[in-house]
């Protein structure tokens, strides 16, 4: 089964996210900035416990810390944490195909308060209903030969009929679409945010191109990977040997 979650949107002339904003001061505190050894921001990311955070497997590829704490990028009033070891699902293959889901081990725990909160996953089970509001946030471009932005941006998403998807050639696998922006380069691994729930993690767009409105975004869908699987994972991580995969096991 691919737990993937599609997402349908619109752009204002290419070029803005419409109804896009910077995201409120103190809010949206479990968000990570998912970076590489010259402290570029590279993926997005968030924290589910005080030691792990939740990105998307194929931002793996250079990342080596983790920054926590600060909306602005360039304020250095925040944590920053080494990784110390990257689970990837064992059957992911490639961006697109599935199972695009990592957990990020960090090399020690993160202080919780001053700016930096857990977000919970879903229930195993998580009905979205039509027209219903969920958020995503990211640092990602505001167009396609656009720059990373410093500041964290945030949007409304609205719930739309799977039978709108209008994604064909994967049609099988459309769950549930929402209508709003684009998420762009740099928004990969960001969380899918509905009734205060990590649903979703941010995968990929229509040719990893802004410009393609007619076409929803892709998530992978958390509430289909049960959250004991998860917490499972979390809680017997210590015990493991490191290695790359661990077996997700999807009900």
């Amino acid at each position: 089964l691919q737990a993937e979650v599609f997402i349908r949107v619109l752009l204002s002339g290419g070029d803005h996210i419409i109804d896009g904003k910077k995201a409120p001061e103190n809010s949206m505190q479990y968000m990570a900035s998912v970076q590489d050894y010259n402290g570029h921001h590279v993926c997005g990311g968030f924290l589910i416990t005080e030691e792990f955070v939740v990105s998307a497997a194929h931002c793996d590829d250079s990342l080596t810390h983790v920054v926590l704490g600060n909306h602005n990028l360039k304020n250095g009033n925040h944590q920053k944490i080494k990784i110390e070891n990257k689970i990837i699902h064992e059957n992911y293959q490639h961006v697109g195909l599935g199972n695009d889901i990592m957990l990020i081990k960090l090399s020690e725990k993160v202080q919780l308060g001053h700016g930096v909160r857990i977000i919970p996953l879903p229930p195993a089970e998580i009905n979205l209903k039509e027209n219903q509001v969920c958020q995503v946030a990211g640092w990602g471009k505001t167009k396609t030969d656009g720059k990373l932005v410093d500041e964290l941006m945030v949007v409304n998403v609205s719930v739309i009929t799977s039978k709108n998807c209008g994604y064909e050639t994967t049609k099988g696998f459309c769950q549930v679409c929402f209508l709003s922006f684009q998420f762009k380069m740099g928004d990969s691994g960001g969380p899918l945010v509905c009734h205060g729930f990590a649903v979703g993690v941010v995968s990929f767009n229509y040719y990893n191109n802004c410009n393609y409105p007619s076409k929803p975004n892709v998530y992978t869908d958390i509430s289909k990977y049960p959250i004991i699987i998860l917490s499972s994972l979390v809680l017997t991580e210590k015990s493991r040997p490191k290695q790359q995969h661990l077996n997700f096991h999807i009900s």
